[in-house]
């Protein structure tokens, strides 16, 4: 399919997301990051959003709100598309059960059921959670063309997109782990 058709269907919103959303039990806001990458444990009355519905409020703040909310690392890599070192990353040999969220704005990114070990350094999925929770942009940053990859909801970068993984997408979303937070399965059933 062509960028035409992805670039208006990933940013469709809709309202029945936004009121699951709306209906779990926990703090809309984002505390200070301590550590380069938490896992948290989430408890939410609606499973279908842990699972992976769309989060359409978009989120916008000031660099200087960015900064307060994120470690420097995770600040360096989600708002000035830095890449953290290969093989470095909390989560790139993670073999556990959960769904990874944006550090930004926990939108539900990717799911552990699509991970795989591309031996690239960096954790690999085949597919996101759902197309409207990313969107993508070609990126020319390094004097090739390349397919970055952004949260839908805060902007976050979060990596790239290459045409080379498995079936059945043929992709390999290759991201960082300082982007993300693990909402483990065993925490999801609590």
């Amino acid at each position: 399919m062509t960028d035409r058709f992805w670039i208006p269907a990933m940013v469709i919103i809709t309202a029945c997301s936004l009121g699951s959303w709306l209906t779990c039990n926990r703090s809309h806001t984002v505390p200070k990051r301590t550590q380069a990458v938490s896992t948290r444990v989430v408890q939410c009355s609606d499973q279908k959003n842990i699972r992976g519905e769309t989060m359409s409020d978009k989120i916008t703040k000031t660099d200087e709100q960015w900064r307060d909310q994120l470690t420097p690392e995770q600040y360096r890599i989600a708002r000035q598309k830095g890449t953290e070192p290969a093989f470095a990353g909390k989560y790139h040999d993670f073999e556990g059960k959960g769904i990874f969220r944006c550090v930004g704005c926990e939108n539900n990114l990717f799911s552990s059921e699509t991970k795989f070990d591309s031996g690239s350094g960096w954790p690999s999925f085949w597919a996101p959670i759902s197309k409207q929770n990313i969107q993508t942009s070609p990126d020319k940053s390094t004097g090739m063309t390349r397919i970055e990859v952004m949260c839908n909801r805060c902007g976050a970068h979060l990596g790239h997109v290459f045409k080379d993984g498995p079936a059945p997408s043929g992709l390999r979303y290759c991201i960082n782990s300082a982007v993300l937070d693990l909402v483990e399965e065993k925490q999801q059933q609590d």
